[in-house]
C-alpha cells in the first residue's frame, strides 16, 4: 500500500474516531444550554470550550489506540474488503466504549478528573 493510500485510510478512521468521541461528549454533556441572559452567555462559552477541549483529547486517545491495534495485530489479519471494515469499525467502536468506561470511571467514581 502506498505512503498517501496508507495515510488517507488511517485519516479516514481517524475522523470516525473523532466522530465518535464527539458523540460521546455529547451524550455526557447533554444538549447545549440556550443563551437567554449573560450568565448563560458564559456558560455556553464554557459547554463550547468543554465539547471542543474534551473531545479532541478523547477523540486523539482513540485514534491513538486504534492505529497501534491495527499496524500491530489487524494488518497482517485481515485482506482488504467489506469485511475487514465492518471488523475495524466494530473495534473502533470497542475502543471508544472502553475509553468512554475508563473517562466514567476516572471522573465520576475515583474523582481523578
Amino acid at each position: 500500500m502506498s505512503i498517501l493510500k496508507r495515510f488517507l485510510f488511517y485519516f479516514t478512521w481517524a475522523l470516525v474516531a473523532f466522530l465518535a468521541a464527539f458523540i460521546y461528549m455529547r451524550i455526557i454533556l447533554g444538549p447545549k444550554p440556550e443563551s437567554t441572559s449573560v450568565l448563560m452567555t458564559m456558560f455556553s462559552l464554557f459547554y463550547d470550550y468543554a465539547f471542543l477541549h474534551i473531545g479532541l483529547i478523547i477523540g486523539s486517545i482513540i485514534t491513538l489506540l486504534f492505529i497501534l491495534i491495527d499496524v500491530l495485530y489487524l494488518k497482517g489479519k485481515l485482506k482488504f474488503g467489506m469485511k475487514s471494515l465492518f471488523i475495524r469499525f466494530f473495534i473502533l467502536i470497542f475502543i471508544t466504549v472502553i475509553v468512554a468506561f475508563i473517562h466514567y470511571l476516572l471522573e465520576k467514581v475515583i474523582d481523578v478528573i
